[in-house]
């Protein structure tokens, strides 16, 4: 590989291949740790067409990140990281057309912000939506909460500005021709057959989320090309420019808490909530009771008092309505559907303030876990399981059973409504077999989720840590039709490689930034990093918080 030392001729962003900015891309939000070759900051399109077509010519690797929220690893590599955060313009939100242009590096928060003063909203909501990108949003195919109504981003984007492989530009609209001249497109025209014969069978079938492998059945069934580039990660183009659809803001909504004795009876009435119309429901299972009771009274969670001794799931659902009546209505409607399924004790809250303290306790895990044990440490890599409804219950039973036979405590959290499921485990780095340990665990949890017919990411893409683990849950068929669209798209492998498609002798766990025995980081990006993981603060442009750039 050509020396990346020099920044490429016209590149007017902020480029820097020393070690301490290098360090400070190391990491993301995920486990995972890759030290960078160089760090290139575009200040627009043209410059990202400056850098694509200087990679191209040396085969150097690109690797776009947003705010760095990726979970699993797809935005860090060994290559070039392009970071797009500054790409960060929102455009006038066109009112007529309910849409609105956004950079990659435009935050959620922000442009949900935007639309709301128009008395609009862009309704995909991720946890991380106050600092994450939609760049981002985009690349994983991002939901939230709210996907039981709304679903994850796929639908609700309209156009992509792409910059393709080999440097060529062009805008991909739903309902408009391909842009003419660009090769990747070309190439991805006579292949195409080939995906519209079985394509649409390329799905996990009852899984309600999905955003592993390449889009192709739902770009088979639309015939639109923004589906399969809509969770591609990074590894088909790099997208410089987003057109979002909105729709109106909710007018009143009401809260409903439900605790069951019985893990059965929460996901039977999660079903009926889903049923009646709710626009979220989420699981918290009885390790994250656990977690959330804590020992901490200086930091008590006021929901926690509604919930029974003996209780195995708490849901939390949302309903929406054009009015503060009907809103309570539709809650008590909701809390009486809880009763039914076999819930002990349920909750209604109405205003601000109270639907503020029930939606808390989704939230109360966090800070506990940051408090524990230091040599625990919560990693997340089997945080993004989804599965049919009918084997909700079955996977997190197992995934119980899986942390319970290696003595790990873990947290179990989620998408209800969506069979959609979060975990924590929190592992103890100070033993000497842990490794062994995330492993296993690792193993037998992909081992369940493919025989319950899952996926392995319901929300935050392959990454690194999942793209060698493809063919445990999809078919050999499946891996080679995403072999072909990303042949078709980048013949020679220079955006994001080992992510969607494994490389040549790819684990899926590699250096682990938990782990003791890892050279030390420079001090000044290890005081970086932990200052945007405490203060979740991913939004931070991290080359400001080292020397070196003005």
């Amino acid at each position: 590989m050509t020396s990346c030392h020099v920044p490429p001729a016209g590149f007017r962003g902020v480029y820097r291949s020393d070690a301490l900015a290098r360090a400070v891309y190391s990491e993301a939000a995920g486990i995972s740790r890759i030290v960078p070759a160089a760090v290139a900051v575009p200040v627009d399109a043209d410059d990202v067409v400056t850098l694509v077509r200087w990679a191209g010519e040396r085969s150097l690797s690109l690797v776009p990140r947003g705010s760095g929220t990726s979970m699993a690893g797809g935005a860090i590599g060994p290559g070039v990281v392009v970071d797009l955060s500054r790409m960060s313009y929102i455009r006038e939100v066109d009112i007529g057309s309910h849409a609105i242009w956004v950079g990659p590096g435009a935050l959620r928060g922000d442009v949900n912000r935007a639309a709301a003063a128009c008395g609009l909203r862009f309704p995909v909501d991720p946890s991380s939506g106050e600092y994450c990108t939609i760049g981002g949003m985009v690349s994983t195919n991002a939901a939230g909460a709210h996907s039981l109504r709304f679903g994850a981003t796929r639908p609700w984007v309209m156009s992509l500005d792409c910059v393709f492989a080999d440097g060529s530009r062009g805008v991909i609209s739903r309902g408009s021709p391909d842009p003419p001249d660009i090769p990747a497109l070309e190439r991805f025209s006579a292949v195409r057959p080939e995906l519209v014969k079985s394509g649409e069978s390329v799905a996990h079938n009852g899984v309600a989320k999905d955003s592993s492998g390449y889009g192709i059945a739902p770009h088979v069934r639309s015939g639109e090309l923004v589906d399969l580039l809509v969770g591609s990660e990074g590894t088909l183009v790099i997208v410089v420019g987003i057109q979002l659809a909105l729709i109106e803001a909710a007018q009143s909504t009401s809260g409903v808490l439900g605790a069951f004795p019985s893990l059965d009876d929460a996901v039977r009435a999660a079903v009926r909530a889903r049923e009646s119309g709710a626009v979220a429901c989420e699981l918290l299972d009885r390790t994250f009771l656990e977690v959330a009771a804590g020992t901490d009274s200086q930091a008590p969670v006021p929901a926690l008092t509604a919930v029974p001794e003996g209780t195995e799931a708490v849901l939390l659902a949302e309903v929406e309505s054009d009015g503060d009546d009907s809103a309570r209505i539709a809650g008590d409607a909701l809390a009486r559907v809880f009763r039914e399924a076999g819930a002990s004790v349920t909750r209604v809250a109405i205003g601000a303030n109270d639907q503020h303290e029930i939606w808390e306790l989704r939230h109360a895990a966090s800070p506990i876990l940051s408090r524990l044990d230091p040599a625990l440490k919560s990693m997340q890599f089997i945080e993004d399981g989804a599965v049919p409804a009918s084997h909700l219950a079955d996977y997190v039973r197992g995934v119980r059973a899986a942390l319970d036979s290696r003595a790990i405590r873990g947290v179990i959290f989620g998408h209800a409504g969506d069979s959609h499921i979060h975990v924590n485990p929190l592992i103890d780095v100070s033993k000497p077999d842990w490794h062994s340990y995330v492993e296993g665990l690792l193993a037998e949890v992909v081992d369940l989720t493919a025989k319950l017919g899952g996926t392995l990411a319901g929300e935050h893409g392959d990454g690194r840590l999942r793209t060698p683990l493809l063919y445990h849950v999809w078919s050999e068929h499946a891996v080679k039709l995403f072999s072909i669209v990303k042949k078709a798209f980048d013949p020679s492998g220079i955006l994001n490689p080992g992510v969607k498609i494994p490389l040549e002798g790819q684990k899926p766990l590699g250096s682990i930034k938990y782990d003791p025995a890892l050279a030390p980081l420079p001090h000044e990006a290890r005081r970086a990093l932990e200052q945007i993981a405490e203060g979740r603060s991913y939004s931070t442009f991290r080359l400001s918080l080292i020397p070196g750039t003005q």
